[in-house]
């Protein structure tokens, strides 16, 4: 089997496959057992074509019916409390403490680390400059855990210096991409011009590096983890054509996206996250431009649903890091993001306008299992996430469920926008307490070993 790649317009590899022509005839195998495997003879495609369209269509369809519907039983989330450590003032001891769990509280005496000028900051994110109507409330709402001492604004400046000689890598989405401006912002803040050098290293997409302190700060962008690109069907026909496919994307669920293969043996501190472009039919339809999974260069066959395709991803690019890691690396996996579509989702009209955090009734009733709602993929993933990183080297940072209360923490219309944005986050705004956590989880590390 060869394959060709060339560039297409949005800046992906597109992958067309050709196979050479065998001598026997073309096959199509059932998936199910007792289903008879059908040959097709020169003298009987016609007769048989509208039996195989039907067969093909039956897959497409079954695939579609199985993918939303993919679920646990569970309504809340499912994986376990993810534990930091706090200082016992008493004892002069560490103790466990639980920051994921907690309510929102308002304090008028808090300000912002940063401000909007950092140019850092994406334009859609900066709900200041955006006039956002709560735009400037964002920052005085502060994390309170149930049971803990109170989640600290980290100082940036102590971070610095207990961080130096280090390099931290965010390998994901734009939702690291809005945590990682997050920290730098905070970082710029407290330093003078002159002390921050641009670097992209081992394949970042952004990168910085504080030249007094020998620190750097990295994000690589991958939408998957794995490489993905344009897959089209051949001429000569092969596994995938014989279950309908014509286009797709082509998945590899064993090779890591080349934005980040190398940032696995670079970074002291790898921080990891996946799954918006999972549950995302607008981004990869279902029967127009379906997943398609291979491994080892072939096509998994029968083909699988991206639940059963996320799985098998998480598989091999935790062993990849696992094997490549730098000894003693510090490997983390951020849980999902929620999003906050009410009314549909963002190209049915969904809007996110709230101004204050929603109740607890209010997150069970958009983001539980149960209802299967706009933005259920957020639990979703994260039962997917704690199954696969059970029993790995890798520490879990937990930012769910404080996020799911903060429906008013998105850009939603701020700047003008055509539709609601309501899954990345303002800045400064929620993304800044990610980072408290972030650096209180960092530290529990350190006194653990």
């Amino acid at each position: 089997m060869t394959y060709h790649t060339k560039l297409n317009h949005l800046g992906m590899n597109r992958i067309s496959i050709s196979k050479k022509k065998k001598q026997q005839s073309p096959q199509i195998e059932g998936s199910g057992s007792g289903m008879a495997t059908i040959t097709v003879t020169r003298e009987n495609k016609l007769s048989l074509f509208p039996l195989l369209s039907l067969l093909c269509f039956t897959s497409i369809f079954i695939l579609l019916s199985q993918f939303k519907n993919t679920s646990s039983s569970s309504s809340i989330n499912t994986f376990s409390s993810i534990h930091t450590f706090q200082i016992d003032n008493k004892n002069n001891n560490f103790a466990s403490c639980d920051y994921s769990h907690g309510k929102w509280i308002y304090d008028d005496s808090r300000v912002s680390r940063y401000d909007n000028t950092c140019k850092e900051i994406f334009k859609g994110w900066n709900c200041i400059k955006g006039n956002k109507s709560n735009g400037l409330e964002l920052a005085k709402w502060r994390w309170k855990p149930n049971g803990c001492n109170d989640l600290t604004q980290f100082d940036p400046l102590h971070f610095l210096n207990d961080y130096t000689h280090t390099s931290i890598g965010f390998v994901g989405d734009s939702l690291n991409r809005n945590m990682f401006v997050s920290l730098f912002c905070t970082l710029r803040s407290s330093i003078s011009d002159g002390q921050v050098k641009k670097w992209r290293p081992a394949g970042a997409d952004r990168g910085f590096t504080f030249l007094t302190y020998n620190l750097t700060i990295a994000y690589h962008r991958t939408n998957l983890l794995a490489r993905y690109g344009r897959w089209s069907a051949s001429e000569n026909g092969g596994a995938l054509e014989s279950f309908g496919f014509k286009e797709g994307y082509r998945v590899d669920v064993d090779v890591p996206d080349s934005t980040w293969a190398r940032a696995a043996s670079f970074h002291d501190i790898l921080i990891f996250n996946t799954g918006h472009w999972w549950w995302a039919p607008s981004k990869f339809d279902p029967v127009k431009s379906p997943m398609l999974f291979f491994k080892k260069g072939e096509p998994v066959i029968p083909p699988l649903r991206p639940d059963q395709g996320l799985d098998m991803v998480l598989e091999h690019m935790i062993s990849y890091v696992e094997e490549r890691a730098r000894p003693g690396a510090v490997k983390i996996f951020r849980t999902q993001s929620p999003r906050h579509f009410e009314g549909g989702d963002w190209d049915q009209g969904g809007s996110c306008q709230r101004d204050r955090p929603i109740s607890a009734e209010q997150v069970e009733e958009l983001f539980s299992v149960k209802n299967n709602g706009t933005n259920v993929e957020v639990r979703l993933v994260n039962e997917h996430l704690v199954k696969a990183l059970k029993g790995s080297g890798f520490d879990i940072l937990n930012i769910t469920h404080l996020s799911e209360f903060r429906a008013d923490a998105h850009p939603a219309s701020a700047g003008g926008k055509k539709h609601d944005d309501c899954m990345h986050w303002c800045l400064p705004g929620i993304t800044d307490t990610w980072n408290d956590l972030f650096v209180e989880h960092l530290n529990s590390i350190k006194h653990r070993s």
